[in-house]
């Protein structure tokens, strides 16, 4: 691993060329490296870490950026799609997932992030998004005593009136519906057993 020097930063912040070949730089978040010329957003410099080689970026984990393709180096798409949605699965409650936003963190433009996504996983970014934020307003609705709308909103959809309507539009029910038939289901499994 390289030191980080003041030098160093700037040139990673400017997106100075002149240091490429002379270290790569990762960004732990993302598990991503690139060359300090990338013009993706700018990391923190609490989250990045230096390498000599883009061998040794690759020997500690990280992935090559699908932007600046350090030394010609480039991601399958499914690896590439798979560390996007592993970043939404962690992120979900997190409000400002948007297609800009996970092209920055992915190194990727906008575009071709969703045309990639679309054709990997057969949805696009935002119904994929939607649907996980469905999924974890479910179990909230099941495990936790939250309101509706608090279930809404700790799932992302902070909008009561726009999540119980996706909600509708992705399960049949509302959300209070899903609860009640989900509890009475339970209770008669509980009763089947006896």
């Amino acid at each position: 691993m390289v030191t980080m020097t003041d030098e160093k930063w700037q040139a990673i912040i400017g997106n100075n060329s002149v240091y490429d070949g002379e270290f790569y730089y990762a960004v732990i978040t993302t598990g991503i490296f690139c060359r300090p010329s990338c013009k993706s957003k700018p990391p923190k410099p609490e989250n990045t870490t230096l390498f000599n080689t883009a061998d040794q970026a690759i020997s500690a984990g990280y992935r090559p950026c699908k932007r600046c393709r350090p030394r010609g180096l480039r991601v399958p798409d499914e690896e590439w799609i798979a560390s996007v949605t592993d970043y939404i699965d962690r992120s979900i409650s997190n409000r400002s997932l948007t297609l800009k936003v996970l092209a920055d963190i992915s190194h990727g433009s906008p575009y071709h992030l969703h045309r990639t996504f679309k054709r990997v996983t057969g949805l696009t970014p935002v119904e994929y998004i939607r649907q996980r934020r469905i999924g974890k307003a479910k179990e909230l609705l099941l495990s936790t005593e939250l309101s509706v709308a608090e279930a809404g909103a700790c799932a992302g959809l902070p909008n009561a009136s726009y999540f119980i309507t996706l909600f509708k539009k992705i399960t049949g029910l509302t959300p209070a519906e899903y609860r009640r038939l989900s509890g009475m289901n339970e209770s008669e499994g509980l009763h089947d057993d006896k």
